[in-house]
């Protein structure tokens, strides 16, 4: 199961729902590594210029890509989302200087199942043992088919948001 139709890529980015400026999305624990055979990870590096629960500036550096990312809280499972390329010594600069500390490091893979692309987060440092999948849908009650490796769902759950996970990692629960 490796990157196919659902996970297409543009120069190394998937390509979200076409709802601009808004992310819909469902967060689960992952049961075991099935999902793996054939998924290609990129390494992430990220931090938040601020970290409010309602809204962030977030600085990420993917790969040799570097974007900043402007979220919002709408619900549980849906943020506005306003994200925008940056060069990549300037993101290293706001990572080291300007983010605040900690920051998070995760592998992101991405998996087709059913016809959707699943992101799936390995975490890394503090985090590490934590594995979430996400998929991102185009509007809350989207249906979509769960694969066998999915566990339980945690999109309610405030402790697995990248935010709150730099700030109280899993290690620490």
């Amino acid at each position: 199961m490796g990157i196919r139709s659902a996970c297409s890529t543009r120069a190394g980015v998937r390509q979200k729902p076409s709802r601009m400026g808004q992310e819909i999305e469902r967060k689960f624990l992952v049961l075991n590594e099935d999902w793996k055979a054939g998924a290609v990870g990129t390494f992430f590096h990220q931090g938040y210029l601020n970290r409010h629960p309602q809204r962030s500036v977030r600085v990420r550096v993917k790969g040799q890509q570097a974007f900043l990312t402007i979220k919002g809280m709408v619900s549980e499972i849906s943020r506005f989302e306003y994200e925008y390329p940056v060069p990549l010594a300037d993101a290293e600069h706001m990572l080291k200087e300007l983010c605040e500390p900690p920051t998070l490091e995760k592998t992101r893979y991405l998996a087709e199942y059913e016809g959707m692309c699943w992101e799936i987060d390995e975490f890394h440092g503090d985090n590490a043992g934590l594995v979430v999948a996400e998929i991102e849908l185009e509007n809350e009650e989207q249906p979509f088919a769960k694969p066998p490796w999915l566990g339980e769902e945690v999109s309610q759950d405030p402790r697995y948001l990248n935010i709150n996970l730099s700030q109280h990692p899993y290690r620490q629960w």
